[in-house]
């Protein structure tokens, strides 16, 4: 089973096998590294998996949001990101008062986190397509966070929340 440090400075890439369905995988060349499953395609609530280990995505609120993150099958919460769209990203809230950031630049073309420290945790960029998809880097700070497994699922959560709140809107108008 792979680890984050085993995943830094790989080649890894997010992406839709078939579009009918709500369905996302990480991969590096052929090897499926991570998942990460909507119950339908409308709904905000996923299910991630990463080296053995599920995990729930669930997206509240309708002008400040924030997305609860939990274990399968637990009702407490491993931590809260909440939104702020003003500020472009939000704030992961751990239980322990430790936060990080995630940043989107204006077009959400990069998503990124970034450690207390500033230094970028992962990045994902180039994300586009109908069959959404984009690169993704992980850097070593990312390998001495114990919840990172966990976080990296949710940057691809929030990515692919925002790309269906714009084809929402490009669908009004």
């Amino acid at each position: 089973m792979k680890t984050i440090s085993d995943l830094c400075g790989q080649n890894l890439q997010w992406l839709q096998p078939r579009i009918t369905e709500p369905c996302f995988e990480l991969r590096s060349a052929d090897e499926l590294l991570a998942s990460l499953r909507f119950k339908n395609a409308f709904g905000s609530y996923a299910e991630g998996t990463f080296a053995g280990s599920v995990w729930t995505f669930k997206r509240q609120g309708f002008i400040k949001t924030l997305v609860t993150i939990r274990e399968k099958g637990k009702d407490t919460n491993l931590a809260v990101y909440r939104n702020n769209s003003w500020s472009d990203g939000g704030t992961i809230e751990l239980p322990d008062g430790k936060k990080y950031k995630a940043n989107s630049n204006y077009w959400d073309e990069q998503f990124e986190y970034t450690g207390e420290s500033g230094k970028p945790l992962i990045r994902c960029a180039q994300i586009s397509g109908f069959k959404l998809h984009a690169q993704l880097e992980i850097f070593p700070e990312a390998s001495e966070i114990n919840q990172f497994p966990w976080m990296l699922l949710l940057g691809w959560y929030l990515v692919v929340m925002s790309s269906r709140e714009g084809e929402m809107v490009a669908a009004l108008f």
